[in-house]
């Protein structure tokens, strides 16, 4: 009985070419079924084998930790550098697209509102 190991829904391209070699280079014998264009199914990375599943979740974990681990420290480091950061930089950087962001989106909250607010 096949084994899903990962969703590949918004796994970013170089991620999942990671987690190929990974598994190539570990000599894990796993397929891949791509997510559909609409979204309706998930994709992901398959194996077929009890204990080649057991020992590719315990590599994805190994992997998964480590890519975290890398990604945080990344951020960590662009937000030292003073590149990125939450809502109060982003409305120092570029005040006119975050308004209109927030602009947009109260918009959008008040005509999904607008029904239930009439009936009341």
């Amino acid at each position: 009985m096949p084994h899903h190991l990962m969703n590949l829904r918004y796994v970013p391209d170089d991620e999942a070419d990671e987690i190929r070699a990974l598994f190539e280079a570990h000599e894990v014998p796993y397929y891949e079924t791509p997510p559909s264009r609409w979204g309706i199914s998930m994709g992901g990375f398959w194996v077929h084998d009890d204990d080649q599943a057991a020992r590719a979740r315990t590599l994805l974990e190994d992997y998964q930790r480590q890519r975290f681990q890398n990604q945080r420290q990344a951020y960590e480091e662009t937000r030292a550098r003073g590149e990125t950061g939450g809502f109060w930089f982003m409305l120092s950087r570029k005040p006119l697209r975050t308004l209109a962001a927030c602009i947009a989106i109260l918009v959008i909250i008040g005509l999904s509102l607008l029904p239930f607010i009439r009936i009341g």
